[in-house]
């Protein structure tokens, strides 16, 4: 990443702004949706420590429109679990740039991040819920050795007494 950045800055003077955006968001792209991600705290921590360095700092902000939605989530995560506490510290100082650059638009990234994360959360319930029940309709199946049909939704009648779904339909 050392050797990236230097041999590109050059690149992105001045007369090639529409050249250096491209470019540089491409790379943005590529490095630090990547290495926020990691849990090796040392790759982590040297992607953050690039945003000390003011040209890219105005690089970043002058672009944010295009990189603030591909990297808010790498950035929220981190703040919110990452296990080192000089990642998370970083990931704050990263996400107070953006925040001081617009704090509109970073508002609107932290509520769709939200409203992502609930629905993940939704259906990771859906999911643990599909599972219970088939374990159930396979458990009652062995011990009774009648088939079962598992409807593919459950009613609401079942969720709410907690019963499975041939015994909401017998009621």
């Amino acid at each position: 990443m050392e050797v990236l950045i230097p041999r590109n800055e050059g690149f992105w003077s001045e007369t090639h702004s529409s050249m250096r955006a491209a470019s540089f968001t491409s790379i943005v792209v590529d490095i630090f949706t990547l290495e926020l991600t990691l849990a090796c705290c040392n790759v982590a921590e040297r992607a953050l420590f690039l945003w000390n360095n003011d040209h890219i700092r105005n690089l970043i902000t002058h672009n944010r429109r295009v990189i603030l939605p591909i990297i808010f989530p790498a950035l929220e995560r981190n703040t919110r679990g990452h296990w080192n506490q000089a990642v998370q510290s970083l990931t704050l100082n990263v996400k107070k740039i953006f925040s001081d650059a617009d704090q509109e638009l970073y508002d609107e990234f932290l509520v769709k991040f939200e409203e992502d994360e609930v629905k993940q959360m939704e259906t990771r319930e859906k999911r643990e819920l599909t599972w219970k029940r088939l374990e159930d309709a396979a458990n009652s199946k062995v011990v009774s050795n009648e088939a079962v049909l598992v409807s593919k939704f459950i009613s609401s009648d079942a969720i709410a007494r907690g019963t499975s779904p041939r015994a909401t339909a017998a009621v």
